[in-house]
């Protein structure tokens, strides 16, 4: 299996990511910009841990939880 890092969804979740905390940097509501912000990073985050468990089951599982 290769490094999640050089699969496309990994890299377009990350700047998602990204671009959901810059445009919501100014956002008042601070509880709603933490759980847009929280669910954005959730994407790469399972993405990330499913590669790192120790069978294709379990990954397969973090991937359909991103």
């Amino acid at each position: 299996m290769d490094a999640f890092e050089k699969l496309e969804v990994w890299k377009r979740s990350c700047r998602l990511s990204v671009e959901l905390y810059t445009q919501f940097r100014d956002c008042r509501n601070f509880g709603f910009r933490d759980q847009i912000t929280r669910s954005g990073l959730s994407v790469p985050s399972n993405i990330a841990e499913g590669y790192e468990r120790n069978s294709r089951k379990e990954y397969l599982r973090f991937l359909k939880y991103s």
